[in-house]
């Protein structure tokens, strides 16, 4: 027992420490392992191909929607390819889409791989641009008078335009 301390006291805190931190370790551990799949990052087209993602395994595909290839059909499906710096992927989808969807704006979208290739989405979440926001917000700051806008950065604190 050379490199046991000889209190009584340590000797304990040490047992504590010894046997808490595989414990503490493996909880981590595990919990990292856990949230592996639950991370909700978006592949781009040219990351997913470069992955060879399984048919069937649900993944988030985001990018920008090409120009001139949104084709909308009379069953309700709706056509269109997601585009990167590098690569492209053609999707379809059934459903309405979401009222910022635009040719040329970003997306993202949620859905499979079919064996075909084609990726089969279950959503589409458009993006907006970092200047977006929400109605309630803009009125709710003016009305608190802190609003920053573009229009009101020229008049001064207090000023009312007329």
């Amino acid at each position: 027992m050379g490199w046991m301390p000889r209190s009584k006291k340590a000797r304990r805190r040490l047992l504590v420490v010894a046997v808490a931190a595989p414990i503490l370790s493996l909880a981590a551990a595990l919990a990292f392992f856990a949230m592996g799949d639950a991370v909700s990052l978006f592949y781009s087209p040219a990351q997913a191909q470069a992955a060879h993602l399984a048919p069937g395994k649900t993944i988030q595909l985001g990018g920008l929607v090409a120009k001139g290839s949104v084709t909308k059909h009379p069953d309700g499906s709706v056509e269109f390819v997601i585009m990167d710096h590098a690569a492209s992927e053609k999707v379809v989808y059934q459903g309405d889409l979401p009222d910022l969807f635009r040719e040329g704006q970003g997306v993202v979208t949620k859905g499979t791989f079919e064996a075909s290739g084609q990726f089969r989405a279950t959503e589409v979440l458009a993006k907006h641009d970092e200047k977006y926001m929400p109605r309630e917000v803009t009125k709710a700051l003016k009305a608190s008078g802190e609003w920053r806008g573009d229009a009101d950065r020229a008049a001064p604190t207090g000023a009312t335009k007329g």
